[in-house]
């Protein structure tokens, strides 16, 4: 049997799951998927040192919200984690964590881009899950509506899963519901899990904005509306009404 088929194996007979969660649009979404499809879902969260306080504290306010959205799977909505990597958020001095204006690097990445933030993240997941017992991870990495992180792409976790399952000597699926939606799709596939109540959830509590506003409302939620962020998500908001 194929590695591929081994994980493939791993993740149909799993029952629980670890989601990386931030409190954004895509992680609220994957924790609705992961809620729909596993008996038992834990959530990570990573302090890296973020610019804006409001990711951190729009995370509790999802969590929570999330079992009124969805109450049919409330009981396996499982605890909480967040782990400090604010040492490792000093490294890269983006404008994900130190004041600067956003803009597109000698690279052609913008430097919002935290370098090997979704290796670390990832890695700290696995230790986690693994100490927890939990079987897969699940991550809102995409590689279609996205910012030109190379670590979105499913190469990328592919690599990492090999990775791990080398270093773990277990199988380490990593689940990516996203990696090929557009986000008018990722908005769809909301409503089709927690219809409405769902979607409404993700409008008024997820936090998306580089910026981190809070205090400028928009139909398809709060942000400046003008960072790279909140243009992906209002256009995908706009798309997903037309084809409704």
């Amino acid at each position: 049997m194929t590695e591929t088929q081994l994980l493939t194996l791993a993740n149909d007979t799993a029952h629980d799951a670890l989601v990386l969660f931030s409190g954004g649009q895509d992680s609220a979404t994957c924790l609705a998927w992961a809620l729909e499809r596993y008996e038992r879902v834990e959530t990570v969260g990573f302090d890296y040192g973020q610019r804006h306080a409001v990711e951190m504290a729009a995370r509790l306010r999802v969590r929570d919200g999330m079992t009124k959205a969805l109450p049919q799977f409330a009981d396996r909505l499982g605890p909480d984690h967040v782990i400090d990597l604010t040492g490792f958020g000093a490294i890269g001095e983006t404008a994900m964590t130190t004041d600067r204006a956003i803009q597109v690097g000698a690279r052609g990445l913008p430097n919002t881009f935290v370098p090997g933030r979704n290796l670390v993240f990832l890695t700290c997941a696995a230790a986690l899950a693994d100490r927890r017992g939990l079987a897969v991870l699940v991550g809102g990495m995409c590689e279609t509506d996205f910012s030109g992180y190379p670590d979105c792409r499913r190469d990328t976790i592919n690599a990492m899963e090999r990775a791990l399952k080398l270093g773990l000597d277990k199988p380490s699926p990593i689940e990516t519901p996203l990696m090929y939606l557009t986000k008018a799709q990722t908005w769809e596939l909301a409503h089709g899990i927690g219809g409405a109540p769902l979607v409404e959830l993700i409008v008024e509590e997820s936090h998306t904005c580089y910026r981190g506003d809070r205090t400028r409302r928009h139909d398809w939620g709060y942000g400046c509306g003008d960072c790279p962020a909140c243009e992906l998500r209002a256009v995908g908001w706009r798309d997903w009404l037309k084809s409704r």
